[in-house]
């Protein structure tokens, strides 16, 4: 693991703000140490009001090391404050260390308290376009040019971004976030915590056909079922998620959704299921829970990815094909078992060498 990688979030060094609209608001050592459960090394008053990389960090900062060979860079940095798994328990420090045993889940859950947006003013825009029959919870956020349609239901603190579309009948629990240009067909079922990023279409016809063998031409099958996302569940931007075609579409409760990834008709994901870009999962399949798929993956129709298998990248699994073993990382095209794969080229290039 390189330090590099580790800002998924909003970083800021160095000058003590929370974040894009951040609230200002700072955490003590202690703070951090209750969230994480671990134990503070040194002051547990000491404050900080940002997060960074410890290249770049500042007095302000906050900044976290869960490689014991990354600790020296963390040690001689600006920051106040430095998460750090136990191995650095007997470490000198300038400021407060929070030795912990999750230290990048600390430094998340610290980093979602201090960049946290202020939240928007309760409210409807006024170029926004609702039907008489949406029924809004209490401080919802509708934005500019959203349009709600007959039957709408939204729960209590949900926020729809500016330029979307919820289509009839279409039911979000509370507190989900919907951003710019969302498209949700109706009737579809849209849990609680959720959060879609800009340009997801959720809900529309999957990829339905059939063939007339006397005059070769295709011919729709209806695509009659419903989308349902449970609880915690984010997609990314451009996302593309199918109803079903008579029955439903599942993403089950925690499951993450990388940007641009497409889900096909009747696919039923488990639950905290993590997925990364440009995936492709055709009709029928199923991914069972804790199962991680890497970019790039292709996913043929009516195939199972067992609860914990792990797909690498731009691997490829065959139509009909049962994939299982919890922590097994498999890869290549048909998807095997990654050791397999690795004598398989290194038997290939002894090979080629005769």
């Amino acid at each position: 693991m390189v330090q590099e990688e580790t800002p998924d979030l909003v970083l800021v060094a160095g000058d003590g703000r929370a974040g894009p609209g951040g609230r200002g608001m700072t955490l003590s050592a202690a703070d951090i140490a209750s969230i994480s459960g671990g134990t503070v090394v040194g002051d547990p008053s000491i404050h900080v009001s940002g997060v960074a990389i410890p290249a770049t960090a500042g007095p302000a900062d906050l900044v976290f090391v869960d490689d014991g060979r990354l600790l020296a860079q963390a040690l001689v940095s600006r920051a106040s404050i430095v998460i750090a798994g136990r191995f650095a328990e007997n470490s000198p420090f300038h400021g407060a260390l929070v030795l912990c045993d999750q230290p990048r889940l600390a430094f998340a859950r610290a980093a979602r308290q201090l960049t946290a947006p202020v939240p928007a003013s309760p409210g409807i825009a006024d170029t926004a376009v609702l039907d008489p029959s949406v029924q809004c919870g209490r401080d919802v956020v509708i934005g500019d040019r959203a349009v709600l349609d007959n039957g709408v239901v939204l729960g209590d603190r949900v926020h729809v971004g500016p330029g979307s579309h919820i289509g009839a009948g279409v039911r979000i629990g509370d507190d989900s976030v919907l951003r710019s240009n969302v498209v949700v067909y109706p009737g579809a079922r849209i849990g609680s915590r959720v959060v879609v990023h800009a340009g997801t279409v959720l809900g529309s016809d999957g990829f339905g056909y059939v063939r007339d063998n006397s005059t070769g031409r295709y011919e729709t099958f209806p695509q009659v079922g419903r989308l349902v996302i449970e609880d915690d569940v984010e997609l990314g931007a451009l996302c593309t998620v199918d109803r079903g075609a008579i029955g439903d579409t599942v993403i089950g409760r925690g499951s993450k959704l990388d940007n641009q990834v497409h889900v096909a008709h009747n696919v039923k994901i488990g639950r905290d299921v993590v997925i990364a870009a440009q995936t492709g999962v055709a009709g029928s399949s199923v991914i069972e829970d804790g199962a991680i798929v890497a970019g790039q993956v292709g996913i043929a129709d009516h195939v199972v990815i067992g609860a914990g298998a792990i797909l690498g990248a731009q691997c490829g699994v065959p139509t009909g094909k049962v994939i299982r073993g919890p922590g097994i990382v498999f890869w290549g095209t048909p998807a095997r078992p990654i050791r397999q794969v690795l004598k398989e080229m290194a038997a290939l290039a002894r090979l080629a060498k005769k």
